[in-house]
């Protein structure tokens, strides 16, 4: 490469065309040229119903080192691209263009959810953070796993039904659900414990946004290498419908006795008696025995870093302690030097007397 010449970043968008309404093909090209103004030489990859469309594509882009991998489309687009890029040794950063139904993971990046090219406009911007990801076995999740009965309400739900009725439809097949639910056992190993006992399903959170509650995990972190878990004992409909209640009413669940609510780096679950399926963001993952493990701060991905809570970012908290370590550091040895200036002096003139 000839001396004052620099490589250009390159940026490879990865769309879903008929994720939501189909709102992303309208501002592909109004995306293109934010991406294109923000310094990098981008292109386009349409997912086709092809198994693993999305997740070969952002292996392939990544190999071939792109710089910047956009996920365009819905909480399954991002999981695939996610898939795509996690288990590499060097990994492009992330950007996020919702165009989904929930769109979870970027409502809790506080990227815009109502405009594809809003969304672009902040990766345009630049700011970033490193951000924890989950991996069950084999296969790595940005948002939330989870076993259990309420957990099948995401297979029973047809994509069509949920593009166009998008929560509500959730809701209305949960009402129907919950007459027949009952607990199952489960043996879920944690940090500090273990969860014996009957429970109509678990949660392991990355972020605050879980099917659109932003109050079920008041206290998440994206970065500090941290899952939420969160166990429902009860399988009651009546007292599910008020543990929902504590949930819209400020996330007062979790200090419920019928609530386990731990922080923890690692969960292995086990069924006891009966299948256990496993819900890994909001598709199915394979049945337990499963072991899921946090991977801190392992992707790079473009926020809306000042909509975030200080408290859900850790990085830079830690980074100012490490500066501040860095500026005391400097300053003790730049006290240390005056004092032995100052021991070398006194030796000199006890030397010259």
């Amino acid at each position: 490469m000839k001396e004052g010449l620099t490589m250009q970043k390159r940026c490879r968008i990865i769309y879903n065309p008929t994720s939501g309404r189909e709102a992303i093909k309208s501002d592909l090209v109004e995306i293109l040229n934010i991406l294109e103004r923000a310094g990098y030489e981008t292109s386009a990859f349409a997912t086709t119903p092809e198994e693993n469309s999305a997740r070969n594509e952002a292996e392939r882009a990544a190999r071939a080192g792109f710089n910047l991998i956009v996920a365009a489309g819905g909480d399954g687009t991002i999981n695939e691209v996610v898939n795509g890029i996690a288990g590499l040794k060097h990994r492009p950063k992330l950007g996020i263009i919702p165009a989904g139904t929930t769109n979870d993971y970027a409502r809790a990046l506080k990227i815009p959810r109502e405009s594809p090219v809003e969304a672009a406009k902040v990766i345009a911007n630049g700011e970033t953070i490193k951000i924890d990801i989950g991996m069950a076995e084999e296969k790595y999740f940005v948002n939330i796993a989870g076993g259990g009965l309420l957990t099948e309400l995401t297979y029973v739900v047809p994509s069509e039904v949920k593009s166009l009725f998008g929560y509500l439809a959730y809701f209305v097949k949960g009402a129907e659900m919950l007459p027949r639910m009952k607990p199952i056992d489960m043996h879920l190993e944690y940090d500090d414990g273990v969860y014996d006992g009957k429970a109509s399903m678990f949660f392991l959170a990355l972020t605050n946004s879980v099917g659109g509650f932003e109050q079920l995990v008041p206290d998440a972190s994206l970065d500090d290498g941290k899952f939420t878990l969160i166990v429902v004992k009860t399988s009651n409909l009546m007292e599910i419908l008020q543990l929902f209640t504590k949930i819209l009413n400020g996330g007062k669940h979790i200090d419920d006795p019928r609530i386990l609510y731990v922080k923890t780096s690692k969960v292995i679950a086990k069924p006891v008696n009966e299948k256990m399926m496993i819900n890994i963001d909001g598709e199915y993952g394979g049945d337990a025995p499963m072991t899921f493990k946090n991977l801190k701060q392992h992707i790079e991905i473009f926020a809306n870093v000042k909509d975030i809570p200080d408290d859900a970012i850790r990085q830079q908290e830690e980074n100012e302690q490490a500066e501040d370590a860095r500026e005391h550091l400097i300053q003790g040895v730049e006290n240390l030097s005056h004092e032995e200036l100052e021991m070398d002096a006194d030796d000199y003139q006890s030397e010259d007397k």
